[in-house]
């Protein structure tokens, strides 16, 4: 009776359409490649459109079946990229030296996925924001900027939220 019980159970949950994030491949099985170059920018912030490709390039090596490649022109698939703005704004104050303690980053960015051959546009957000809250050092002596370790985050993250949008056609 617990077999016929465990039985139905199985067959009903593989009937109601779950299944784990990250492991459908919608894209095309030809393409095997993808190239990222650098984003644009028409932020004030310039390192940003060195790390936002990198954490792009680190995530479709790590859980895609893709080749990463640098020339664009050798790739089946271009993820195109420009930072549209950046800018942080404190949020927390300590209440006895008036200093900032906590700071948002906001990062915007515009991103389209092009199969190379075609010129067909696979993937697009003509908008996308990502947030990161980081802490400020209250001791301007020993003060350590931590907006360059936030970036990274942000950019980890949005690079991870973007390629299993990619891989899941959401």
């Amino acid at each position: 009776m617990m077999k016929l019980i465990l039985v139905i159970l199985a067959a009903a949950l593989a009937a109601c359409g779950y299944k784990v994030a990250g492991t459908s491949d919608v894209l095309p099985p030809t393409l095997q490649t993808v190239s990222i170059p650098a984003f644009g920018n028409t932020s004030a912030r310039y390192k940003i459109t060195d790390v936002m490709p990198e954490a792009f390039a680190r995530e479709f090596i790590a859980h895609t079946r893709y080749k990463v490649v640098s020339d664009p022109a050798k790739a089946d698939l271009v993820l195109n990229g420009t930072i549209l703005r950046y800018s942080f704004a404190p949020t927390i104050f300590d209440p006895r030296t008036q200093r900032a303690n906590v700071a948002d980053l906001y990062v915007t960015l515009q991103l389209s996925l092009v199969e190379r051959a075609t010129g067909k546009v696979l993937y697009q957000r003509p908008s996308f924001t990502v947030k990161e809250t980081y802490q400020i050092s209250s001791d301007p002596v020993q003060y350590f900027g931590e907006d360059d370790l936030a970036v990274r985050r942000a950019s980890e993250r949005v690079a991870q939220q973007v390629v299993t949008s990619i891989l899941e056609n959401f």
